[in-house]
């Protein structure tokens, strides 16, 4: 029969609202996958590959804002959660992590499928629960439903992140053909109530009494989910002049005006900038994306407070090395508060403004007269993304080239795996996030980060709304670009790795519709139809060199330069 504490796990998740799980089969995980696939409030899918299954549990989480199980059997199955429990952790979605076990005096007995699992994810994850094995005793039972309850709660409290169960197990696994199962109703539940993060009254005077300290500041939005209050905010605050608002495309918070392309003119204003440095940053949201942001805030502003602003009192990175203040707010009431208080500065404020409009103009001019590559198959294919959907970018190139741009409708919503900015799971997160909406989900991702995670796909469940493209220049062409791997003579084999794949192969397999481009009239072409409804997933490949891709983007570069010192 499934035993009584494991039917009480899946009643608690259902009532506490994490009704979706990704299931990887296997026999010591039994009860425990009966339990959530017969219990009618909690939706299941399973899916073979445990790194994949991770990784579209973390795509559902991202896209819902709410927690995802994740259930799996012993071994080392529960390793291959671990690359994207460590990408959970680190962009904050949240996750409840639930591996079988042995029980405890059969590890390290060459037992089958038996590894150590206590702990086995370390400092990845916010806690790490070991259910005791359930005995005659009350207390046990209460113990056990005290540790899920926690569990899932430190899960849902911010900052947001995976938590893992780990639950021990002994035979037999499975129920008779006619046990009857039935969940119990009057469990232990424990609720957890959110705080009210408004800034105080004695905040709101410190805030007004440092800000007549500041004369130009500048807000730096970071990775995060959209937020329409917020932006209209931001754009407030920036329009008025009290401060000039920088953001990636992985922020959700750019509107026209906004600093988008930082990318580019920072580089090519050291020499006329040092009137117009920021002498007050203010940052919220996670990790940007622009090395060249992230090198002038360090290196370039040399006197500088740092105000980070996050909503509570866990760790806090330092990224530009100037951090002076910790703000435990909402974003949302730390801005009203300061734009209820800062002053304009007319002169600056028009500085950097002027710097984003003329990029903006000589990209406008520029980026259509590229030579055909990568840069200018992500510029046609994202002015195609259909309004109010969803863009998963892969890591490497094709991140950057979306922050380089930044020209997006302001409905769809950009993601990315910048926890950890691995190749490993871009397919499977967008897969998860397809599966959660109806809207389209677009992935764009390079041919490594494509191949290395075709399991993705390796499901029963349709993925009409999904649409991918492949940049393929058959190799890692980001070492191409940069300058160490590229001077090596080890480049080719060792760093960009080149491979002879085509995506054309896996579109058959599994049923894809699919169109293979090396030029702009046949991505036009296959761009026309592209968004148009479906019965399955649809893929463009875009075939170029990486040799090719470098020197596009250099020529580019030194197009904007030459254009810029007109």
């Amino acid at each position: 029969m499934i035993p009584v504490h494991i039917l009480d796990l899946a009643q608690i998740c259902a009532q506490k609202g994490v009704n979706q799980f990704i299931i990887s089969p296997g026999s010591r995980c039994a009860p425990i996958t009966l339990a959530m696939t017969r219990h009618p409030e909690i939706r299941t899918r399973t899916v073979s590959d445990e790194r994949s299954a991770a990784f579209i549990g973390l795509g559902i989480a991202q896209q819902s804002r709410k927690t995802v199980g994740l259930v799996c059997t012993s071994g080392s199955a529960a390793y291959n959660y671990a690359p994207a429990i460590a990408e959970a952790f680190f962009q904050q979605i949240p996750l409840l992590v639930i591996t079988a076990d042995r029980p405890s005096e059969w590890i390290d007995q060459l037992d089958g499928q038996t590894i150590r699992q206590i702990g086995i994810y370390g400092n990845h994850v916010k806690g790490s629960f070991q259910l005791p094995i359930l005995d005659e005793h009350p207390d046990t039972l209460w113990h056990i439903q005290r540790m899920i309850n926690e569990a899932i709660n430190l899960s849902q409290s911010l900052p947001l992140g995976p938590v893992h169960i780990n639950i021990p197990l002994r035979e037999p696994f499975y129920p008779k053909a006619e046990e009857q199962i039935s969940f119990r109703k009057d469990l232990k539940i424990i609720k957890k109530l959110g705080a009210d993060l408004k800034l105080s009254p004695s905040q709101i005077n410190n805030l007004n009494k440092s800000l007549q300290s500041y004369k130009r500041p500048m807000i730096v939005v970071g990775q995060q989910v959209p937020d329409e209050n917020i932006n209209n905010l931001l754009q407030q605050i920036h329009q008025s002049g009290k401060a000039v608002v920088v953001t990636d495309v992985i922020a959700n918070q750019a509107f026209p005006g906004s600093l988008q392309h930082h990318d580019f003119f920072l580089p090519l204003i050291k020499d006329v900038v040092k009137d117009y440095t920021p002498d007050l940053i203010i940052t919220f949201g996670l990790s940007i994306i622009s090395k060249n942001l992230k090198l002038f805030l360090r290196n370039e502003v040399s006197r500088a407070a740092h105000w980070h602003i996050q909503a509570h009192d866990g760790a806090t990175a330092d990224t530009f090395k100037k951090l002076t203040q910790v703000w435990t707010a909402e974003p949302l009431a730390f801005l009203e508060a300061f734009d209820t208080h800062a002053q304009a500065n007319a002169e600056y404020h028009a500085f950097w403004i002027s710097e984003e409009s003329k990029i903006n103009e000589i990209l406008v001019d520029t980026w259509p007269k590229l030579a055909f590559g990568e840069l200018k198959a992500y510029a046609m294919v994202q002015q195609k993304i259909p309004a109010n959907s969803y863009l998963h970018l892969a890591n490497s190139m094709t991140v950057r080239y979306a922050n380089m741009l930044q020209s997006l409708p302001r409905s769809v919503e950009v993601m990315a795996n910048r926890g950890t900015s691995g190749i490993d799971g871009s397919n499977s997160t967008a897969v998860g996030a397809s599966l959660n909406t109806d809207a389209f989900v677009t992935l764009i991702t390079g041919d490594m980060a494509f191949f290395y995670d075709r399991n993705a796909f390796w499901h029963n469940y349709p993925l009409a709304n999904l649409r991918i493209i492949v940049l393929n220049n058959q190799a890692g062409g980001i070492f191409r670009m940069i300058d160490g791997p590229a001077a090596q003579p080890e480049l080719v084999e060792y760093f960009e790795t080149r491979q002879l794949l085509k995506a054309q192969n896996l579109a058959d397999e599994f049923g894809f519709d699919y169109h293979g481009v090396n030029d702009t009239k046949g991505l036009e072409t296959a761009l026309e139809n592209f968004y148009q409804p479906s019965q399955t997933a649809k893929l463009i490949e875009v075939f170029s060199t990486s040799e090719t891709n470098t020197n596009i983007l250099k020529a580019f570069k030194q197009q904007i330069k030459t254009a810029y010192e007109i």
